[in-house]
């Protein structure tokens, strides 16, 4: 179980790696600077130069890439110490040549290019919207997939049943965007004097007297978010819970005059439910990234709002930034996954 888990988060870290390195490339093919994007046309050639160094634009682009992975390190090396001080905290280990020490530290995303703050501030701002986004689509997709598979199953072939199997097909098929659309239109639109729901709007809001929540603004953009893994689920509990329930110790239980509910709920939704459990925690970490283009169709404030901002402002800290915790999400939810599958499921074995 050890040696596995260690495995998994060592071919996790090589992902994580390979994700970041694909992405600050891609990054930096693309046209247009940054700097410019920032200060615009009319600064000095000078205050540009000095942006530019700040930043690490005006060295080459490997060089870039050996010291940005340097700085995300939690040990790494690091010269002019006490101007690195002024970014972040470090402990010091030992010395390695002129003006280099080895230390260890926090991972440092850098400073953001458009607003001067932090990355690691913006990303632990915006994160809990995100959080709050996908663990709400989460929890209506599990309720109502769960809840209408079982339906499913247990109207086999019936108009009912169809019914249910055709709006799983136009859940999985039909894009985030195009749902998100029509959920505005319908109920913030047409039924906004029913709903009282509004177009657009994020969850935490900031006042001059702190952070408000409003929980209605969460409602649209968790139904568009978890629609498809809703009708995924709702597929996966009438396929697993019709195969439970075709067998033999299912039939021995009928034989015996157990009664139908206890049935399915003692018996055959525990055994239903191992691929659904998978499903549900994998689509938990997909949701994240999924998110990114709810948050910006409904001006919802996440990290999906913010990233996209940054990709308009080509603010590379910021992307980079997030993009490295997504990653990181999903490999540790999935790492989670595997664990939690072998314990409900005595045929897998961890190796």
């Amino acid at each position: 179980m050890l040696k596995y888990i260690l495995w998994r988060f060592f071919s996790g870290f090589l992902v994580i790696l390979g994700v970041t390195v694909v992405v600050f490339f891609i990054f930096h093919v693309l046209p247009g600077n940054p700097v410019d994007s920032l200060l615009g046309r009319d600064k000095s050639e000078e205050t540009r130069q000095r942006v530019m160094r700040e930043y690490r634009f005006d060295r080459p682009i490997y060089e870039q890439l050996i010291l940005y992975l340097n700085d995300l390190s939690p040990i790494s090396v690091h010269w002019h110490l006490e101007k690195n001080r002024k970014k972040f905290d470090y402990i010091e280990l030992l010395p390695i040549g002129d003006n280099k020490t080895l230390v260890v530290k926090m991972p440092y995303f850098g400073h953001s290019i458009s607003r001067g703050r932090p990355v690691i501030d913006i990303l632990l701002e915006d994160i809990e919207g995100t959080l709050w986004l996908s663990a709400a689509a989460m929890l209506f997709a599990s309720l109502f997939g769960v809840g209408m598979g079982m339906i499913g199953a247990l109207n086999q072939g019936s108009r009912l049943d169809k019914i249910i199997l055709g709006l799983s097909v136009v859940g999985i098929s039909t894009p985030s965007f195009i749902t998100a659309i029509l959920v505005q239109l319908l109920f913030a639109y047409h039924w906004a004097n029913w709903t009282e729901l509004e177009l657009q709007g994020s969850l935490i809001v900031k006042t001059e007297y702190g952070r408000e929540y409003h929980f209605k603004n969460l409602i649209l953009p968790a139904l568009t978010l978890g629609i498809r893994p809703m009708a995924i689920i709702m597929q996966l509990t009438r396929n697993s819970l019709i195969e439970v329930l075709s067998q033999d110790y299912i039939r021995t239980a009928r034989a015996k005059g157990v009664p139908k509910h206890l049935i399915i709920l003692k018996h055959a939704m525990k055994n239903a439910l191992n691929p659904v459990i998978t499903a549900v925690t994998g689509w938990l970490a997909s949701l994240m990234a999924g998110a990114f283009f709810v948050e910006f169709i409904f001006k919802y404030r996440g990290l999906g709002f913010d990233t996209m901002q940054a990709v308009s402002d080509k603010d590379f800290p910021v992307v980079m930034g997030s993009t490295i915790v997504v990653a990181s999400f999903f490999v540790l939810v999935n790492i989670l996954v595997d664990i939690i599958y072998a314990y409900l499921d005595p045929r897998i074995k961890l190796r």
